[in-house]
């Protein structure tokens, strides 16, 4: 071969390794660039489906508000705190979850961030609007749940949510729609360069054949990539037989849990089942302390009183007197339970504080004893209030026992009264209005945190097993609340305890049509009015002690009494005309009071009636409204004043029966 030849062919081969070198560098970035243009692809598809995991979580957000107010909705007119409030409280949660969740989806988007934000402020405040009339309907205030849901469903909070929720959704389809015209390009991009990619393999696919199929070097780097990707594969298989292992250990770990979860609800329902039976246990011991003490009053006085029977008036009366002054408190306790249990309706009415506290002095005095000294700073023209009077007295007296027990029987105590005007939810929840401040401070220890947060729940009580029930603050928190208020302590440990009343004034409460019960412990005095001598009056009474006791307190009346044990004796011993008065038990075996009435009523409409009982249940309240009730136990004193009441009434509307008026 030539020098010419030589030189042509050696230019051949620098044309041929430049061709090669720069088809193999065109090659390599129309690689890049098509790796990079799917990177670019698969980002924009992953913001779409972000955008949509957003759009979504908003309008499951925006589903769960609603079904959770739609809850809260039922609740406030069924108050049933297992199934509805359940539900309410259950919705609620998972919105929190999903406003959480939304919040980590958008955590890397500033302007989303923003809105989630704001987001996050409308739901707290549309949970506080919602909270009021969730706790109205727990603490079973009736119309006051509906009014504050009422009021809620006006809140612009609401809408303003489900405005920021659309912002939010609206923001995310424009990303998704920048998205998917980013994806669209990507992918037309991507197709392009592919043929391009096609075309140049092609090129390069000649050009290698030209440069000789038969390079060793270029077999071996096959023989090599070739042996490697089998080595890849053979990884490949182990991986997924760790996968598949792995995975079996996952579904091993995931029973686990599911028996661990299920062996853990079933401990928390033993540990609630412990909780009631100390709730109960600890209700038990006050409840015995105190009746053994009233019992211990009433058997000392009535053996006394047996003992020196023959002896001095005087002395006879003061043990018998002791005697009722136990019964009569061991009846105070029962109404405490009573309305505890809001089973005993409140009988309103309006209450000047200026009068009734000073009234108190001397009943506080003997109470509290000498060590304690009261101090009252009541304002002279107080606001009136429309409450019971006799749980206004029990609450205060309730206040006071309580501090004394604080300052361990040696200290300070003062009762202020101040008017004040609340804005809405300053004390509680309280609404906007005028209010009657009863505050009653004294110079105990002081209350912690953890205390003055428990000290109205129910059994909750700091003093030692068997001197305390755990009910006084519930009580009153309780009464408070029906009457329309709110209560509030102050307390500093060491220096004292103030809990201060906030009663409605008077003019904001409604009517005081209620039921109307007689003290328990009214005591006969020489001006008992007795209205018609000789009144003829059928006693309905299934236990016979009560029913003889009663017969015979009838007839040292003046009354002229018959008795039976059941609604159907009464009804057989019945004729229009022939009583001026049906006594009549509220709570009997087969037929009660009440479906008695409703016969005898429909026997003779202009019938007087007296119910005697010593519980009102929930399901009677309506058809004891209109008519007297004594409560049990009672006093002749008590029964005279109803029987004198339940026949004036019947006198005032119909001309009495011809018996009655013969003897008139």
């Amino acid at each position: 071969m030539t020098g010419g030849d030589n030189r042509a062919v050696s230019l051949r081969r620098v044309a041929a390794v430049s061709g090669a070198l720069f088809v193999t560098l065109a090659l390599l970035f129309m690689v890049y660039m098509v790796s990079t243009t799917n990177d670019a692809r698969l980002a924009a598809q992953d913001r779409e489906r972000h955008a949509y995991d957003v759009t979504l979580l908003t309008r499951s957000l925006d589903a769960t508000i609603s079904n959770s107010e739609a809850a809260l909705g039922r609740f406030v007119l069924d108050e049933q705190e297992e199934t509805s409030g359940n539900i309410y409280y259950g919705e609620w949660r998972k919105a929190r979850v999903q406003l959480n969740e939304l919040n980590r989806l958008v955590a890397r988007d500033p302007a989303q961030r923003e809105r989630v934000a704001e987001l996050r402020e409308l739901f707290n405040r549309r949970d506080t609007e919602l909270a009021r009339a969730a706790r109205a309907a727990a603490a079973q205030q009736g119309e006051g749940g509906v009014n504050l849901f009422y009021t809620a469903g006006l809140s612009p909070t609401g809408p303003a949510l489900s405005a920021k929720l659309s912002d939010i959704a609206a923001a995310e389809r424009d990303k998704l729609t920048r998205s998917i015209e980013t994806t669209q390009f990507f992918s037309t991009e991507a197709d392009r360069l592919t043929d391009y990619l096609g075309w140049l393999g092609i090129l390069v696919g000649g050009i290698a054949l030209m440069l000789g199929l038969s390079s060793y070097s270029t077999l071996r780097a096959y023989l090599a990539s070739k042996e490697e990707a089998e080595t890849e594969a053979e990884r490949a298989g182990e991986l997924e037989v760790a996968v598949a292992e792995r995975t079996a250990e996952l579904v091993a770990a995931n029973e686990a849990l599911k028996a661990e979860a299920e062996e853990r609800q079933l401990a928390e329902a033993q540990l609630r089942q412990v909780q009631k039976m100390e709730a109960v246990g600890q209700l038990t011991g006050g409840i015995a302390h105190d009746f053994n003490n009233m019992l211990a009053v009433v058997v000392g006085g009535l053996d006394l009183a047996r003992r020196r029977i023959d002896g001095p008036r005087r002395e006879v009366m003061g043990h018998l007197t002791n005697a009722m002054e136990g019964a009569t408190r061991a009846a105070a306790l029962t109404r405490r339970l009573l309305s505890f249990a809001r089973s005993e309706p409140l009988l309103p009415e309006r209450v000047e504080s200026a009068t009734l506290i000073p009234s108190m002095r001397d009943l506080l005095d003997r109470t509290l004893g000498e060590r304690i000294s009261i101090h009252l700073d009541l304002q002279d023209d107080a606001w009136p209030v429309f409450v019971d009077p006799h749980q206004f007295e029990n609450a205060l007296l309730n206040l006071a026992v309580n501090a004394r027990d604080a300052m361990q029987g040696v200290g300070d105590l003062t009762i202020e009264s101040a008017n004040v005007s609340l804005k809405a939810g300053e004390v509680g929840d309280n609404l906007k209005g005028e209010y009657l401040r009863i505050s009653v401070r004294d110079t105990g220890c002081g209350m912690t945190d953890e205390v003055r947060e428990r000290a109205f729940e129910p059994f909750f009580t700091t003093k030692d097993v068997g001197k305390g029930t755990g009910l006084g603050l519930s009580q009153i928190f309780g009464f408070v609340h029906q009457s329309g208020g709110e209560v509030d302590i102050d307390s500093t440990v060491g220096e004292g305890t103030t809990v201060s009343l906030y009663i409605p004034r008077a003019q904001a409460i409604a009517n005081e049509d209620k039921v109307k019960v007689h003290p328990a412990a009214a005591s006969l005095s020489e001006e008992d009015d007795i209205v018609c001598a000789n009144a003829r009056i059928l006693l309905v009474e299934d236990d016979p002690r009560v029913r003889t006791a009663t017969v015979g307190a009838l007839e040292d009346l003046g009354y002229d009494p018959r008795s039976c044990g059941s609604g159907a004796e009464a009804l057989e011993l019945f004729k229009p005309g022939e009583f001026d008065l049906v006594i009549t038990d509220v709570v009997m075996p087969k037929m009660t009071g009440p479906e008695l009435v409703r016969e005898l009523k429909a026997i003779q409409p202009d019938l007087s009636i007296l119910f005697v009982t010593g519980y009102v249940g929930e399901g009677d309240n309506d058809e004891l409204v209109g008519h007297e009730i004594l409560r049990k136990p009672f006093t002749i004193g008590g029964l005279s004043s109803a029987v004198a009441n339940a026949l004036r009434a019947g006198f005032t509307s119909q001309p009495p029966s011809a018996g009655a008026a013969a003897t008139g």
